[in-house]
């Protein structure tokens, strides 16, 4: 059994061998996080300034971005520097950080998705009760709920897994820590409690699913229903960016944590992190833009005073 005191620092997975593949991997990382950084900050800085665009839907998307600029900023610049000065090191504080903050932001963002389709919900199916079911209270407690359930769910979570002994040395099979990957570490039968916490969380997200799969189920039974092919496209217009972005994440988590352990491989793993950690908060931003166009006619604007 390895004390845990005793240990210092934890070796991260590798994304390439070769020092070319490493500098391809720190450009790529890099042209990834770039592009997360901006599509992400133009989005926070167009609703903060527009006042059109002050209502719900739009509230959410703002966290949304702000939990993505935080998930990818936990994750890529760590890998970034050590494929830049080939080393896989990370402290152990530094280790638990990554665990807490991914698991934050991962778990606080999909309960913003959950949130999102609720809107979606109220918004298309029950109209006229929008602005008492959403008002500007009911959405900042929600936001609320939302932060402030990441951060209790992290902090359990980060706490118990670091509090289990460690038998299997401190190389970790990801280009990040994650709790998964730790507990892979951890003594034989040591890491029970952590395996009931991530069941309970395992429940919540199973919850938060079903939720989200029956508002669509009823927003698409509500579109359908809409006399007018405009209309109809318009309330699809604005459903079809969130439904990409749950499918993303929820496809390449899910596949990721509840496939059988003799599907699993190093390389795998590392592209499914990549799935449901780097490529969404990059991905979403465009996803979004593409299909609102008030958040298309904030972010003109947004340029255009920037001219002035």
């Amino acid at each position: 059994m390895s004390n845990r005191s005793s240990i210092t620092q934890f070796l991260l997975l590798p994304l390439a061998d070769t020092r070319e593949l490493q500098l391809l991997h720190f450009w790529l990382f890099l042209g990834i996080y770039l592009v997360a950084l901006l599509g992400n900050g133009l989005i926070i800085t167009t609703i903060a300034c527009d006042q059109h665009l002050h209502t719900p839907m739009y509230f959410f998307l703002l966290n949304l971005s702000l939990l993505d600029l935080g998930c990818i900023s936990t994750v890529v610049p760590k890998s970034m520097a050590n494929s830049l000065w080939d080393t896989r090191a990370i402290s152990s504080s530094g280790c638990a950080a990554q665990v807490f903050f991914f698991f934050f932001f991962i778990t606080a963002e999909f309960y913003i998705l959950t949130a999102m389709s609720y809107d979606r919900y109220v918004a298309i199916c029950q109209p006229l009760r929008y602005g008492t079911l959403l008002g500007g209270r009911a959405c900042a407690h929600v936001a609320a709920g939302v932060w402030g359930s990441g951060v209790l769910n992290a902090a359990v979570n980060t706490a118990n897994t670091f509090s289990l002994p460690l038998c299997g040395g401190n190389a970790v099979g990801q280009f990040f820590c994650e709790v998964p990957q730790i507990l892979k570490l951890c003594c034989s039968g040591a890491y029970l409690r952590e395996a009931g916490l991530i069941a309970l969380g395992a429940s919540l997200f199973f919850v938060c699913f079903v939720f989200i799969v029956l508002s669509y189920v009823q927003i698409f039974r509500a579109v359908l229903r809409v006399p007018s092919e405009q209309g109809r496209l318009k309330a699809f217009s604005t459903c079809l960016p969130h439904l990409a972005a749950v499918s993303l994440f929820v496809s390449a988590a899910a596949f990721a944590y509840l496939r059988p352990p003799s599907a699993s491989s190093r390389s795998l793993d590392a592209l499914l992190a990549v799935l449901y950690s780097v490529l969404p908060p990059a991905l979403n931003p465009l996803i979004y833009s593409m299909r609102s166009q008030e958040l298309q006619g904030g972010l003109r604007k947004l340029v255009q005073r920037g001219r002035l």
